[in-house]
């Protein structure tokens, strides 16, 4: 079963790939797109392999200039915190949105070091039929072994009308939830105090175990 490392990795991967507006009746486009797109991603993938070890923050700049245009880090940082958030200033809210994205960025990187090769089929693209704002993007990611891994994006249009990925699936198991959920594992045994469990969101992260809830789901 893929390790936490794998989930981030499937993760942040998938998010290079929506890149394309997604409005009612281009559903179709956008699978299309990120069809086409996949052998490209892959070989990014491929190129970035040994640039952790030779240069940490030229792989923490790349990863943000790739991703920060599409997933909204603050969103989904802001529900991790949860309720917590209420107890935040500005500048630990900004903060921690620092922390997860240098957190998820160090998980992709180690993870690049054992991936195999995989393939993507990307399913469909949904919008919502009930609010035209929302969408799902449904994807297998399929191991050299032959394993397949179902992933699902969860995707919103902001006000700019960009579509930004808000949360990920992976076999079953919520990221955004699991992530929260430590969140408020970590407030409860440091007592409340906040600023600690975002000094230490890294080990947090490192130690969250989400191939156990995988094998639950």
């Amino acid at each position: 079963m893929f390790a936490l490392k794998h989930h981030i990795l499937l993760g942040l991967l998938m998010a290079l790939v929506l890149v394309m507006p997604a409005h009612a009746g281009e559903a179709e486009d956008l699978r299309n797109y990120v069809d086409e797109n996949t052998q490209r991603l892959v070989e990014k993938l491929n190129e970035e392999r040994g640039l952790y070890e030779r240069d940490p923050e030229a792989f923490y700049e790349s990863m943000d200039k790739a991703l920060t245009d599409f997933v909204d880090f603050r969103r989904i940082a802001a529900r991790v915190m949860g309720r917590y958030a209420r107890q935040t200033t500005p500048e630990q809210r900004d903060e921690f949105v620092v922390k997860f994205k240098r957190s998820l960025f160090d998980s992709y990187a180690q993870a690049l070091v054992n991936a195999e090769d995989f393939e993507i089929q990307v399913k469909e693209a949904t919008i919502n039929p009930q609010s035209d704002d929302r969408a799902s993007v449904q994807m297998e990611v399929i191991s050299a072994s032959g394993n397949r891994y179902p992933v699902t994006y969860s995707m919103y249009k902001n006000s700019e009308g960009k579509w930004l990925m808000e949360n990920v699936i992976v076999e079953g198991v919520n990221i955004g939830l699991a992530f929260r959920d430590r969140f408020s594992q970590e407030m409860e045994e440091n007592r409340g105090q906040i600023q600690v469990v975002i000094d230490g969101w890294s080990d947090a992260v490192e130690s969250l175990n989400l191939e156990r809830e995988v094998d639950n789901s």
